[in-house]
């Protein structure tokens, strides 16, 4: 007998519609959503300057803002279901990279069972408090909607993310087999091991039968194993924060859930998504290659050349993008085959580029920078032209030990002909590409826009450039863009949410006050105290990502920096600059990975060859950090 006759066309086109979702749906809302609140924050910036000016009497448009907010919302959670699948978040690697293979398929299971724990129980604590929303109705202050329509999507959003997650968990089941399998569910039930009586406790009359467990060494001490284990930083976070709260018992458990929610529910934090849209419209443009032309022109024949134009391109992008990983992608690609090509040693070119990469994120806009001055309170604007001249004086420092090392090598730069018009000619070609920058800080500097809306400007503009000016946008790309950019933010941001309950949880048990009086016993000089912050600093850049660390350590070292008298903004600079360097140091150097990948070479050699330059941007730290006038000088 035929089987193959059992299958009816029908059948057939019914799977293909559920395949079709399954890796379609989160996709749709992805794309609709974010340029939905692109356009709503540009057309506010419109109404404002436009349409009032002609009709004095038409009002406000208090509901774009609004809108854009919870729209923002649900398609971060959405994304993190794309996420799921590429398995995309950041974590630490260092032990991962170095077990055997069917270690590294086990470890996957641990993973995304710890994974699935977190998202199943913000779905349902978040399930939780809708069923109360119809009793109690609230309603959003512009468009009086039901506040149960934004918040569905820790239920929806969350299970979806669940759902990935057993779909992953079972794929991974079938690549190791039952024995395995078993081992890694062990695992997770010995990690698991010291909440157990807690939660039977919580839910029986059993005694628990230990008195007190400190909530600190359970925060602190889940995070490192956790990490260590090759959990995503954002999914650590979160199950260290769920971790103290059932064995403190002093907050609900509902409180992990409340703060997905409202720690990404604020408007200057949705500059972000639109900056890193903007760099990956003008990167995949081909604008990247102008603004390569450029500095060639300007610095290829000297010493180094190839190497200086690296760094100059990365300065310049990275004021676009406002992401380091993505700069040196972006200008690696390009510039790291030439310099080998060119006889330039790969390790070097790799190195270098990498570290171009984080010094280009100092130059504004920067996304470290919005996250800073959210959490901190601290102005936007402020802190991106604080930022220009620190980032400036590393990219020089930079290009400074490149010309050094190039001239003693022999590294000559290309021996073409250049003038006043070929330079001049390079710069209207890059022209497109130089306005973000000016769009960007003038209008915020010139208090004309705030962060959000001069970042929704830009990728309107960004748009505009790619499908009429330069021709290059196509569908297939476009709606690539879009997709990668949500991604890439949900990363970020799921990163905010958990390292929001974690700091707050901290500043319950007013763990900022201990710091303090920890820090004050030890010194009162604020070189002594300044110099242990930047230690600090240094050292958890090796381990955590940007956000984490800012969301983190701002709670704890704000009260600490204003005690003895340093700026708020600039100590957001002096933060950012010590991320520089930990972007480029192992085990979570996320320009160092990418570097590698470009350039083919392992990650211990690259991280080797990059000594010199992490040396280069731990002075320019400290002289950050005890001259303020660096930063200060524009503001």
């Amino acid at each position: 007998m035929d089987n193959t006759a059992n299958t009816s066309p029908s059948s057939t086109a019914k799977f293909s519609v559920l395949h079709w979702l399954d890796e379609n749906f989160e996709k749709i809302f992805l794309v609709i959503g974010l340029l939905a609140i692109i356009l709503f924050i540009t057309l506010q910036t419109v109404y404002r300057y436009v349409i009032t000016y002609v009709a004095s009497t038409s009002g406000a448009m208090v509901w774009t803002e609004e809108l854009s907010r919870y729209i923002f919302i649900w398609i971060t959670y959405l994304a993190l279901c794309v996420a799921i699948k590429r398995r995309s978040s950041i974590r630490v690697d260092i032990i991962y990279d170095k077990l055997p293979k069917r270690w590294q398929d086990l470890s996957w299971i641990v993973v995304h069972i710890c994974f699935l724990v977190l998202t199943v129980m913000i779905a349902v604590t978040g399930w939780s408090q809708i069923e109360r929303l119809p009793t109690f109705p609230q309603y959003t202050p512009a468009m009086r909607i039901p506040f149960l329509i934004p918040y569905l999507i820790l239920p929806i959003g969350f299970g979806l993310m669940s759902i990935r997650l057993i779909q992953d968990i079972c794929r991974q089941i079938k690549i190791c087999g039952t024995k395995d399998s078993l081992i890694a569910l062990g695992i997770v039930f010995l990690v698991g091991l010291p909440l157990y009586p807690v939660l039977i406790a919580s839910y029986t009359e059993l005694p628990v039968p230990y008195d007190y467990i400190p909530p600190l060494p359970v925060l602190f001490g889940y995070f490192v194993v956790l990490c260590a284990m090759g959990v995503p930083i954002a999914i650590s976070l979160g199950l260290s924060a769920l971790g103290t709260i059932i064995c403190a018992d002093t907050m609900p458990i509902q409180y992990i859930a409340q703060t997905a929610f409202t720690s990404i529910d604020s408007f200057p934090i949705m500059a972000i998504p639109f900056f890193i849209a903007a760099g990956v419209f003008m990167g995949a443009g081909g604008l990247s290659k102008r603004l390569l032309h450029l500095a060639d022109e300007m610095l290829g024949g000297l010493y180094g050349g190839m190497g200086l134009t690296t760094v100059a391109t990365c300065m310049f992008f990275g004021a676009i993008s406002g992401s380091g990983p993505a700069t040196v992608a972006a200008i690696g690609s390009l510039t790291i085959p030439a310099m080998i090509e060119r006889g330039y040693d790969k390790y070097f070119a790799g190195a270098l580029v990498a570290a171009a990469g984080c010094v280009g994120v100092m130059i504004p806009p920067s996304n470290p920078f919005v996250v800073y001055g959210v959490s901190a309170q601290v102005s936007i604007g402020d802190l991106f032209i604080g930022g220009i001249v620190p980032g400036i004086l590393c990219g020089l420092v930079l290009m400074g030990y490149c010309y050094y090392r190039s001239r003693k090598e022999g590294w000559h730069g290309e021996t073409r002909k250049r003038t006043a018009a070929t330079v001049g000619k390079a710069f209207w070609d890059a022209k497109w590409a130089l306005m973000v920058p000016i769009i960007v800080l003038g209008g915020i500097y010139g208090g004309i826009t705030p962060p959000p809306e001069a970042g929704a400007i830009a990728v309107v503009y960004a748009l505009f450039v790619e499908v009429f000016i330069t021709r290059s946008m196509t569908r297939r790309l476009f709606l690539e863009i879009i997709k990668s950019s949500v991604r890439i933010n949900a990363s970020i941001f799921l990163v905010v949410a958990s390292a929001t309950a974690l700091g707050q949880i901290m500043m319950y048990y007013n763990l900022s006050a201990a710091v303090l009086d920890t820090i004050m016993s030890i010194s009162t000089s604020k070189v002594v105290i300044m110099t242990l912050i930047l230690i600090v600093l240094l050292i958890l850049g090796t381990f955590l990502e940007a956000a984490a660390i800012i969301m983190i350590v701002t709670p704890l070292l704000l009260p600490v920096v204003n005690a003895i008298g340093v700026d708020p903004v600039h100590f957001g600079i002096i933060m950012l600059t010590s991320f520089a360097v930990g972007g480029q140091t192992p085990p979570v150097g996320m320009t160092l990975f990418v570097g590698a990948s470009i350039a083919k070479i392992s990650i211990e050699r690259l991280s080797i060859a990059s000594i010199p330059y992490i040396l280069t941007l731990v002075v320019m730290l400290f002289t950050i950090a005890f001259v303020p006038q660096i930063s200060l000088c524009l503001i």
